[in-house]
């Protein structure tokens, strides 16, 4: 039977504030509806939307935010655990930027820092079970990243020694998302270790190919490095478990290319658009998604320089839903069909 996908879905980290209709989760989840989407990501390090350690001990709270979700007009696409996830590993050199994604009891203590972390995850798998989810996504973190450039030259073994490091940190995480049947989609995303479809085999070796170890896609990464987003889907199809819609432009000049020159984003070459206003090609991507049976949510993650959120939020709904393509459950050519008639074939043939 073909699969379709699901959605539009909306993440919404970006939009979460102290404000109504953003401050709770009853309110953005009606304004979310509101605006034509059929489910919500949720951010689950904001306290103001979601409690994630009540979630993994309590069905009935998971329940109760079911509910709501439900009385709202949307379903939850998936938990996200990206800030508790990048805390899993982080290079000195990023201490201090990452304690924020923490609470105040763990800055300046990296050690307890990570084991927060940890913790989070481990909630993270539980809390989706109880949620009936059967994904989650989130970031794996970094140890390698600032010697990403080849200069100075990077002593031997040391790639290796970050991704098995990784690979410790993350294996018994992965095997707490086996238990609770949910799989966990790693966005590949700059300032991760895991930036690319070659860092995603070296991690997913590192953690011994596990069956868990999967992709949240997002072509908008990809194209600010120049990476062939659509043979992506070809090649890494069956890890790709959930999906952020994010467009991105690249306008290289004289001046700058790929790094940017240090500018900020409104002047950068590489910059994140709201959807439509970029030069990912959406068309594409869904064409590809549905060929390889794809089922999953399409999910808005708005980052954009230059539009207000609620202007993209409005607009990313009916885009996502004009792309999604309902699956065919016959193929354009069935009246030529018919049972197989052998002595038939042979005399078309003149056999």
């Amino acid at each position: 039977m073909p699969l379709t996908m699901k959605g539009p879905g909306l993440f919404l980290a970006q939009f979460a504030g102290d404000a109504a209709p953003f401050n709770s989760l009853p309110s953005i989840t009606k304004w979310a509806a509101g605006l034509g989407y059929k489910g919500v990501q949720i951010p689950t390090w904001d306290s103001r939307l979601f409690d994630l350690k009540k979630a993994a001990a309590s069905k009935t709270y998971c329940d109760e935010v079911k509910g709501i979700c439900a009385d709202a007009g949307v379903e939850i696409t998936e938990l996200s655990t990206h800030l508790q996830g990048q805390l899993v590993a982080v290079h000195p050199a990023y201490d201090a930027q990452f304690d924020g994604f923490a609470p105040p009891d763990v800055h300046n203590n990296p050690k307890a820092r990570q084991k927060w972390a940890v913790e989070q995850m481990k909630f993270g798998a539980k809390a989706s079970k109880n949620l009936g989810l059967k994904a989650s996504v989130s970031f794996c973190g970094a140890l390698a990243f600032p010697y990403l450039y080849p200069w100075p030259q990077r002593p031997a073994g040391l790639i290796e020694e970050a991704f098995a490091e990784l690979g410790k940190r993350w294996k018994p995480i992965l095997d707490v998302y086996e238990d609770n049947g949910v799989d966990l989609g790693y966005e590949i995303h700059p300032g991760e270790d895991v930036f690319d479809g070659a860092t995603f085999e070296m991690f997913l070796d590192a953690v011994g190919g596990h069956k868990r170890c999967n992709i949240n896609y997002d072509p908008s990464h990809f194209l600010l490095q120049q990476l062939d987003y659509l043979e992506f889907i070809d090649i890494y199809h069956e890890r790709i478990k959930a999906f952020h819609v994010k467009d991105a432009e690249f306008n290289p000049t004289g001046r700058q290319g790929v790094y940017s020159g240090y500018q900020s984003w409104t002047n950068r070459a590489g910059r994140f658009r709201s959807l439509g206003d970029g030069q990912v090609d959406f068309g594409g991507i869904f064409s590809k998604l549905a060929q390889y049976d794809y089922d999953s949510w399409a999910v808005l993650e708005w980052e954009c320089c230059l539009k207000h959120p609620e202007d993209g939020a409005a607009e990313g709904a009916p885009f996502i839903q004009h792309h999604i393509i309902r699956v065919t459950e016959k193929a354009f050519d069935d009246f030529a069909g018919g049972a197989t008639d052998k002595k038939m074939l042979r005399a078309m043939m003149g056999i």
